[in-house]
């Protein structure tokens, strides 16, 4: 096993972590990760300090979706018991951004089922994204599928400041988990969205009975993109999902793998994403000193903590609010 400090060292050094290196964090012993996590959180204080990202999703568009993603309760060939609802009006979505502005959010997320936006959702969504920004001092991400060049110009003009498509899993493991559309679909949407000026968010889903060597993949593949923001999903399977029943996380595994994203991705925002509270459980709040942000309120079709508690948890670990201003770099 390397030593963890001086592998943070390397990383501060600028040097990449090798794949033996990698591998040897995700397979360290649990009796270990107490100076695992530390030597992650040199790394994620040397950029981030003890300032936590907070970021708050609406699901504006549910269900409907052409797309067969195995882990997605809104897939086509998804048989899960989900509200479902056409795209919002103007109105809904920027009350939402009142909630975020009252949960102290920095990132308003703006997400909706779908291969891609349609003309009028993308309407909806850059005039929804022109009185937010008039009205709030808080950061617009949008997630609304493959997005063309054009389109992409759309919301960097309405003041959009980052745009998601997660790559889900590595490149070799994708075509286990959708076929109907690619694993350069997505990678092409964040080229577009990163040509178009706005901030490239990108990240995964782990769980989905990928390898180690598929982690290891992801966390390199996000670093190639330079994804600024990175969330990490956790597996939460749905009945009704092709994935349904997989359980293959434990708590200590997950916070591993998030170490493993703060060594190769040392200066990018990792986010603990979908999945913290059923896969992380009581060590929730330990998933903090290698990550730097954290989504509060509900995910897409499924509850998250009461935001109430996720700041009590800040409080609790002595972290602040990180509320950054969209006049700061995005």
């Amino acid at each position: 096993m390397p030593n963890w400090k001086l592998l943070a060292e390397q990383v501060f050094r600028g040097e990449d972590i090798t794949d033996q290196e990698a591998l040897a964090v995700l397979d360290s012993p649990d009796e270990e990760l107490l100076e695992l996590l530390h030597s992650a959180y040199l790394v994620r204080k040397q950029y981030y300090g003890n300032q936590v990202k907070l970021n708050m999703i609406i699901n504006t568009k549910s269900g409907f979706c052409p797309e067969n993603c195995g882990y997605c309760a809104q897939s086509r060939d998804s048989g899960a018991p989900i509200q479902k609802y056409r795209m919002m009006d103007k109105n809904t979505i920027i009350e939402g951004a009142e909630q975020a502005h009252r949960l102290k959010s920095g990132t308003y997320c703006i997400v909706a089922s779908g291969r891609g936006p349609s003309k009028r959702e993308l309407d909806i969504v850059t005039s929804a994204v022109k009185e937010i920004k008039d009205n709030y001092d808080m950061k617009v991400c949008a997630c609304l599928g493959l997005l063309k060049p054009e389109q992409a110009r759309q919301l960097k003009e309405a003041g959009v400041d980052r745009y998601n498509n997660n790559i889900n899993t590595s490149e070799q493991h994708h075509d286990n988990i959708t076929t109907s559309h690619t694993y350069h679909d997505r990678v092409s949407t964040v080229n577009h969205a990163k040509e178009a000026g706005i901030s490239p968010c990108s990240g995964v889903i782990i769980g989905m009975k990928e390898s180690k060597q598929d982690v290891i993949d992801m966390a390199r593949a996000l670093k190639e993109l330079d994804a600024d923001s990175i969330p990490v999903n956790f597996l939460h399977a749905i009945d009704g999902t092709l994935l349904e029943g997989t359980d293959e996380l434990t708590p200590t595994y997950c916070l591993k793998v998030l170490c493993l994203f703060r060594f190769i991705n040392p200066t990018k925002e990792i986010r603990v994403s979908g999945g913290r509270e059923v896969n992380l459980r009581s060590l929730q709040p330990l998933s903090l000193y290698p990550a730097n942000s954290i989504f509060v309120g509900d995910y897409l079709t499924t509850a998250g903590q009461e935001g109430t508690k996720d700041h009590q948890m800040l409080e609790d670990l002595g972290f602040e609010v990180d509320y950054v201003t969209t006049e700061e770099t995005v």
